[in-house]
């Protein structure tokens, strides 16, 4: 249950609430930032009744409360004026590491010259091999500001440790939560107490439910501007490197607000793949696309065999655009399933 409070509610009246909920048995989370109160086990709003601060009460069936369809309609949010959450409307491209300036910088101008507004890239990468090339830490950050900053870009990049919080909001305009941290709990609570929006990547073995209790963790702590992307779950065929699940992108929409773009670079883990399940993505409702990209694919020093080359990712841009007045619609959720 979320009880929503009148505006101009003081601190003390929620505290004499939360009192007697506990004196009953019922402990309660207090949003201050979202002017809301959770109280996940109670069932009967009766017991509220005396508190006429409370402005309306939701009885939400599923184990996510937040980031549910019943809390409400839709999230849309701006970053530096691109809007996120309506449509499709964005596409985040670049490569999987910063490796170099020279290599940023010429990423950056192809994306300008395409009137792409996201990049993409790791300065500290998460390799399953402690000797792989894992990113180039601050001074990549500093090199994705700089491209930015010269062609008018907003940063994407991977948070991988908490410890690297401050670095990372100082330098990003998302911060991405790969796979491996979608259930790193105690990070997700910190993240919404920031003001910085959050792409949260579903984990390699995650459900749907978990994946948006992983979202409930950050708004929790007031932070509401979440991106879900979907970027494959692992299965026991090693042809290709994950599952793609574009069925779960019409049903997040069914189920959250929270908009929800889609990976296909890790999703197939091959660039061969990745423009074929990119327009699939699109088509089924997708309100973006994270691509991998470099300028010499072979040469990359992460990821290589799913990143496109520019000429590649040009003709993936007219592809989508050819999509473009077949999609835009409405999700039809009449025969949604809560998950």
């Amino acid at each position: 249950m979320i009880a929503f409070f009148k505006p101009n509610t003081s601190t003390f009246q929620i505290a004499e609430m939360q009192l007697h909920l506990k004196q009953i048995g019922f402990e309660s989370y207090q949003i201050q930032k979202l002017g809301l109160c959770m109280i996940p086990n109670l069932k009967n709003p009766a017991s509220l009744e005396s508190f006429n601060f409370i402005e309306s009460i939701k009885q939400i069936d599923t184990p996510y409360q937040l980031a549910s369809l019943e809390f409400k309609k839709e999230t849309n949010f701006s970053v530096k004026d691109v809007q996120i959450g309506t449509n499709f409307a964005n596409i985040i491209a670049g490569p999987c590491s910063v490796e170099s300036e020279e290599q940023i910088f010429e990423t950056a101008a192809f994306l300008h010259k395409n009137n792409i507004k996201f990049i993409r890239g790791g300065a500290y990468k998460p390799r399953t091999s402690p000797y792989s090339f894992r990113g180039l830490g601050k001074d990549g950050l500093k090199l994705l500001a700089e491209a930015a900053k010269k062609y008018e870009l907003r940063i994407v990049t991977e948070l991988m440790d908490l410890s690297l919080l401050d670095e990372v909001a100082a330098y990003s305009d998302i911060i991405q939560i790969g796979s491996r941290n979608m259930a790193n709990f105690y990070m997700l609570s910190e993240l919404g107490k920031i003001n910085k929006p959050i792409l949260l990547k579903r984990g390699m073995q995650a459900k749907v439910n978990e994946w948006l209790l992983a979202a409930d963790y950050v708004m929790s702590g007031g932070n509401e501007e979440i991106i879900l992307c979907e970027r494959g779950i692992r299965s026991f065929d090693p042809a290709s490197r994950n599952v793609m699940d574009v069925a779960v992108i019409p049903l997040i929409q069914s189920l959250s607000h929270l908009p929800i773009i889609a990976d296909p670079s890790h999703g197939t883990g091959d660039a061969f793949l990745v423009p074929t399940l990119a327009k699939a993505s699109m088509v089924a409702g997708a309100n973006g696309l994270m691509i991998e990209i470099h300028p010499n694919p072979s040469k990359a020093l992460s990821d290589a065999r799913q990143a496109l080359s520019f000429d590649a990712f040009e003709a993936l841009l007219a592809d989508l655009e050819t999509l473009k007045p077949a999609i835009n619609k409405p999700i039809d959720a009449t025969y949604s399933v809560a998950i």
